[in-house]
């Protein structure tokens, strides 16, 4: 289930760099379905019930494109010099996974800041 989780993030933070260095339009819910599929695919869709990213402004929470098809469908655009978190889950009963990265939105780039994390951590 790690590998599922690991593999949806980066799916993501592929779609959106390729996006990005493309100038290519990109939508929050476009984002969202990079990781929902991976997710689909590997048979654990009614275990990811939460958006798979969100805006990151001066406190935490944004204003911006949420990355969710789930919730709300948002259309709004990603735009450059805008930053937002990456952090598909999946919630099985028993314990759930979920890899958390930010990604920050250039002009002509993307880019994830900060750690990424390659290895299971019990908590």
């Amino acid at each position: 289930m790690f590998s599922v989780v690991r593999v949806a993030r980066d799916l993501t933070i592929t779609r959106v760099k390729d996006a990005v260095g493309k100038k290519k339009e990109l939508r929050g819910f476009e984002v969202d379905d990079a990781a929902r599929e991976h997710v689909r695919e590997a048979g654990f869709e009614e275990y990811f019930f939460h958006r798979t990213g969100h805006s990151i402004g001066t406190e935490v929470h944004g204003s911006g494109a949420n990355m969710d098809n789930l919730e709300t469908h948002d259309e709004r655009k990603v735009i450059p010099w805008t930053c937002f978190s990456v952090e598909p889950g999946i919630y099985l009963p028993e314990f759930g996974v979920r890899l958390e990265v930010d990604v920050f939105v250039g002009d002509r780039e993307a880019r994830v800041t900060g750690e990424v994390q390659d290895k299971l951590v019990l908590i």
